[in-house]
């Protein structure tokens, strides 16, 4: 299968060994002066690795690899005891990796090793939450938010969140939420939300590469793309379309136009 993984740059390579400690996973060993992967199954792809190394001789790439396997990788984490469990645990909630965490918490469990608390990480207002089932149409008429998860700028977004697993996405424009009085009960109802703004916000090529993975690394349904009817509002189509393009992917695309009276304008 194609995934992510890491790659080291053998030229750049001192062999100091910093990345070790930040690969609990056992990846990675300094053999003959060089820090090597030993087996694709340990290496999930996330890069923990990556900011301790002093040469910038490792980076993420996607190739061909044996699928990541979390049950292996709980045999090595468990001999290394009890802060480098909770260490792994924290390394898969922080990047939104839930259904890894959720084996690797099963393998504990199984094997009547105690689960470890963990703090948040980051910032509250960051964490990822979902939110309660879909409600019903008349219900969203009625005022209630039909908001399924946090946080919903793409900026923030994470793009390896389990909410985007069988997903049907929104992706929309910040001013569309403002201008449509039907915005919860016709177009976010059902759907996971992504908002931006493809004039004023700095890093389209950022937004581009975070679509791209959010469309490989999960099996979206369907995108709909809500825009205002404004000319420079059409780039929120063209980045989704880009990001299509990138992922390799053809997944069902509707395109959503409103006014700037807050009409549908298709």
């Amino acid at each position: 299968m194609k995934r992510k993984i890491i790659k080291i740059d053998e030229s750049k390579c001192n062999g100091c060994g910093a990345c070790i400690p930040n690969c609990p996973e056992g990846a990675l060993q300094v053999i003959d002066g060089k820090a090597r992967l030993i087996s694709d199954l340990f290496c999930d792809g996330l890069g923990a690795c990556i900011g301790e190394c002093p040469t910038g001789a490792i980076h993420v790439v996607e190739r061909e690899a044996e699928p990541y396997d979390e049950t292996r990788v709980m045999e090595t984490i468990v001999k290394q005891g009890a802060n480098t469990i909770a260490a792994h645990l924290k390394h898969l909630k922080s990047h939104g990796e839930f259904k890894l965490f959720d084996i690797a918490v099963d393998y504990l469990k199984q094997h009547g090793i105690p689960v470890p608390e963990l703090p948040h990480v980051g910032c509250p207002g960051l964490a990822m939450k979902r939110f309660s089932a879909a409600p019903k149409p008349e219900t969203v008429a009625g005022g209630a938010s039909a908001l399924r998860q946090w946080p919903i700028q793409l900026k923030l977004v994470n793009p390896g969140a389990e909410y985007f697993d069988g997903a049907d996405l929104l992706v929309s424009a910040d001013c569309v939420a403002h201008a449509s009085g039907m915005f919860h009960r016709d177009l976010l109802n059902g759907r996971v939300l992504i908002i931006f703004c493809p004039k004023l916000d700095q890093d389209i090529d950022l937004y581009v590469e975070k679509l791209t993975q959010i469309f490989t690394r999960h099996d979206i349904k369907s995108v709909t793309v809500a825009r205002m009817e404004v000319p420079c509002c059409g780039g929120t189509t063209a980045i989704v379309q880009k990001a299509l393009e990138l992922a390799g992917k053809s997944i069902p695309l509707t395109v959503k136009v409103i006014g700037i009276d807050g009409s549908p304008q298709d």
